[in-house]
């Protein structure tokens, strides 16, 4: 998997780096149990602090998608939560933000409608 970093992007690096490898699992470039860099070696291939790659880490971890093993580094781990027809509220708060930044740019319903089918049916990780 290719991760790029936008330096001059008002996301934190760390968040650019934990979207990414979320994006990663989701669309099935990153496996279950898929071993990902160690932290320095994340960090060197990034050109960026180890603290930044860490905390990026440590986020996937508090938030299930990785786990970490002293002796086996990072994996990837499949977040095992029961389907729920109700999104989480911080899920409905992103989408809230999206909808209204493409509101303003002049985005109607159905072309956004369009532009999230189009993203929905590049992921492959589905709940069982």
């Amino acid at each position: 998997m290719v991760i790029t970093l936008q330096l001059d992007s008002s996301t934190p690096l760390y968040e650019q780096l934990r979207n990414q490898i979320v994006i990663g699992i989701a669309t099935g470039e990153l496996k279950p149990e898929e071993k990902l860099p160690t932290v320095r070696q994340l960090a060197d291939d990034l050109g960026i602090n180890t603290m930044t790659v860490n905390k990026a880490y440590a986020l996937l971890k508090q938030e299930g998608y990785i786990v970490i093993d002293r002796r086996h580094g990072a994996k990837v781990r499949i977040p095992t939560l029961p389907a729920s027809s109700d999104p989480s509220p911080q899920i409905e708060e992103q989408l809230q933000l999206i909808i209204a930044q493409a509101t303003i740019q002049g985005v109607d319903q159905s072309r956004f409608q369009a532009i999230c089918s189009q993203i929905f049916a590049k992921m492959v990780y589905r709940l069982p």
